[in-house]
C-alpha cells in the first residue's frame, strides 16, 4: 500500500489508514451513479475504475491526535469473514503503527454509525474471548443509533462489535452534537441511519469535516438525491446531502470521505449551476 495520507487542520492531525479498497458496481452501492459518472470527468476520475463502470470503495480509519486527546473514527470490517465486504487481519498492525503509543494510547473511538465496515476492529478476539482492542478507550455511539432496528447482518455486526463493549464497561451513548474535546464535535448527519454522525475538526481557524456515509462517492454532491443502496431513510439522506452542499461549497473547510478512494479529501467547488469535488 501507498504511504498513509496525513492532514494537518491548525493544530490537529488527520491520518488515512486503510483497510482496503474494492470496486464494487454502481448497481451494488449507487444505482444512478452508473448513468451519472461520464458527465463528471475528469474530477471524478480518482473515484472511479478507468472505464467508470465501478466504484473504489475504500474502507479506511480516520486516526485524529488533537493537542489533547487520540482519536480513531471507525474501525473498518475487522477479521471476519462473515460479511460482503471482507476484512484484512494485517489492518491491526497497520493501525496500532500509526497511532502514537500504539492501541493502548487511543482515548475515543467514535463509530459514525453502526455498520459492519465501521465497527469490526472494535473488538479482537483474545484467548477465545471478543475484547475492546482499544483497551482504555471510551468508544461513542449516540443513542439513536444505539437503539435503531437491525437487519441480520448488522445484528452480527452488533454482537461482535458492540456487545462486548457493553459488557467491559467502555461504551457510552451520546448525543449527536456530542463535544469530544475543545477540537473535535460530532454533528448529526440521519438517513443513512437513524443515529448517523459526521465529525467537525476546528483549529486556529481551520476546519475539516470526516463524512461518514451520508455520501459513499463524490457523485453524492452534484446529485443529493442519488441515493445509496443502504440509506434506511431514503429522504432524510438527501435532506442531509443537499445540506452539507450548500454548507460546504466554496468554503475553506477540507473534505474527507469516510469511503473515498485517495486523495480521499478535497474541497467542494460550485461549478455554474452544479458542484464538484476538488481532490488533493
Amino acid at each position: 500500500m501507498d504511504a498513509p495520507l496525513q492532514w494537518m487542520i491548525g493544530d490537529v492531525r488527520i491520518q488515512r489508514v486503510e483497510e482496503r479498497i474494492t470496486p464494487v458496481p454502481w448497481e451494488g452501492l449507487v444505482p444512478d451513479g452508473a448513468e451519472l459518472v461520464e458527465r463528471y470527468r475528469p474530477w471524478i476520475d480518482p473515484f472511479v475504475t478507468t472505464r467508470g463502470a465501478h466504484l473504489l470503495l475504500s474502507v479506511h480509519s480516520f486516526v485524529v491526535q488533537t493537542p489533547e486527546t487520540l482519536i480513531v473514527i471507525d474501525t473498518c470490517v475487522g477479521d471476519s469473514s462473515d460479511f460482503p465486504l471482507p476484512g484484512d487481519v494485517g489492518f491491526g498492525d497497520r493501525l496500532a503503527v500509526a497511532l502514537p503509543g500504539g492501541l493502548d494510547a487511543v482515548d475515543v473511538v467514535v463509530c459514525t454509525h453502526l455498520h459492519f465496515d465501521h465497527v469490526g476492529w472494535n473488538t479482537t478476539m483474545r484467548d477465545g474471548e471478543l475484547v475492546p482492542t482499544f483497551s482504555n478507550a471510551r468508544y461513542l455511539v449516540t443513542g439513536d443509533e444505539l437503539a435503531a432496528t437491525r437487519d441480520a447482518e448488522d445484528s452480527r455486526a452488533y454482537a461482535a462489535s458492540i456487545e462486548p463493549l457493553n459488557a467491559a464497561g467502555c461504551l457510552d451513548s451520546v448525543s449527536p452534537d456530542h463535544r469530544v474535546d475543545q477540537w473535535v464535535t460530532l454533528e448529526p448527519s440521519p438517513g443513512h441511519t437513524p443515529g448517523h454522525v459526521s465529525v467537525r475538526i476546528n483549529s486556529a481557524g481551520e476546519e475539516a469535516l470526516i463524512t461518514g456515509d451520508f455520501v459513499h462517492t463524490p457523485l453524492q454532491f452534484p446529485h443529493p438525491e442519488a441515493s445509496s443502496r443502504p440509506d434506511a431513510d431514503r429522504a432524510a439522506a438527501t435532506a442531509t446531502r443537499e445540506r452539507y452542499v450548500a454548507a460546504l461549497a466554496d468554503r475553506d473547510i477540507l473534505v474527507l470521505g469516510t469511503h473515498f478512494a485517495p486523495p480521499t479529501a478535497g474541497h467542494l467547488k460550485r461549478d455554474g449551476e452544479t458542484v464538484r469535488f476538488d481532490g488533493l
